[in-house]
């Protein structure tokens, strides 16, 4: 009797949709299975390759299903598109992966560890604070602003902002009142924040991979954090360049022709990873301009020839390039010779 050998499986809440082929690509399975009989089916059945859309929850079932014995392989969802040959159902969608899995060239998403998925959730409650913190900042700014009182800008001066506006007698009780209240949420979240913060800087200090990519000069316990949490096995990808690329800091092609245009960075992958490592560029160009950090001939010929939101995005493109180095070769970053004075 012949039994599937690969599996695409879309995913949803309680409803789960198979299209299995045997070993000569006949349809095997075509159903809708609901969650338990779902885990009930893979339990019984000889090991198989599993093929996953790698989204919320896949790597629960990616790690699940490998318990029983089967290969699992996740893929991007862009990357499975293309396979869907009409319309959008799960049907189609299960289809799909069933035949991308079995492309040569195809790119896969490393199946995480529940310690490393935790790790991630650090990571995003901490972005979840940070984002709360700020939009409870900016509504007290501009409340405080609604009765003529301004503070300076910078979140290192709000506190004294909230010091100013609930000792100020001339408030009305309402006023007064509904300012307390922020301000008491406000303590909280940042209470929260410090304890978060804390959590992660001990997570910082015990991962070698994070304490050694902090080496690199605009990199911080932050982003070399994020760079170790987040970034796939370095053996994934051939050289720094592709690990740049799934970042979304190499330019965008738009070639055609034998005529090569290429336009802004892609975005492509993690947001915040990304925007993190731009921000740490910029930081490091400010201390360049202010003379507190020796530039390398490098970045001072580039300095020269391109404007500094573009040098910042480069600069962020080599510190992932560097990163990734570190992370296959082991070792620290080692300054290269500053650029010799005019």
């Amino acid at each position: 009797m012949n039994l599937p050998v690969r599996i695409g499986m879309d995913t949803s809440k309680s409803v789960f949709q198979l299209h299995g082929v045997d070993e000569n690509e006949v349809v095997f399975i075509r159903r809708q299975l609901r969650r338990a009989e779902m885990v009930r089916y893979f339990e019984r059945l000889p090991p198989a390759l599993v093929a996953i859309e790698s989204c919320g929850s896949s790597h629960h079932w990616a790690r699940l299903l490998q318990s029983f014995g089967h290969e699992v392989r996740l893929i991007p969802p862009q990357y499975v598109k293309p396979y869907v040959k009409r319309g959008k159902n799960d049907a189609a969608d299960a289809e799909a992966l069933c035949e991308a899995v079995t492309r040569p060239s195809m790119r896969f998403v490393p199946v995480k560890s529940k310690e490393r998925q935790a790790a991630c959730m650090l990571m995003t409650v901490r972005e979840r604070l940070v984002s709360v913190k700020l939009q409870l900042s900016n509504a007290f700014r501009s409340y405080a602003a609604e009765f003529g009182i301004v503070g300076a800008t910078g979140r290192q001066n709000v506190n004294g902002l909230i010091k100013r506006v609930l000792e100020d007698d001339s408030l009305p009780e309402m006023a007064r009142d509904l300012f307390r209240f922020q301000a008491k949420e406000y303590a909280a979240v940042e209470a929260r924040l410090e304890e978060i913060e804390a959590k992660l800087m001990r997570w910082h200090r015990e991962d070698d991979v994070s304490r050694r990519i902090a080496t690199i000069p605009g990199v911080g316990p932050i982003g070399s954090t994020m760079l170790s949490m987040k970034a796939p096995p370095p053996e994934t990808f051939r050289s720094g360049r592709d690990f740049a690329a799934w970042i979304g800091l190499t330019p965008r092609d738009h070639s055609t022709g034998g005529r090569q245009r290429h336009g802004g960075i892609t975005k492509a992958g993690d947001s915040a990873l990304r925007s993190t490592l731009i921000v740490g560029a910029t930081a490091l160009l400010r201390h360049v301009r202010k003379g507190r950090h020796k530039p390398s001939a490098w970045l001072v010929a580039l300095l020269e020839r391109k404007p500094p939101k573009l040098v910042a995005v480069a600069l962020a493109n080599k510190f992932a390039r560097i990163a990734w180095r570190l992370m296959v070769t082991g070792g620290v970053y080692s300054q290269p010779r500053a650029a010799l004075p005019a």
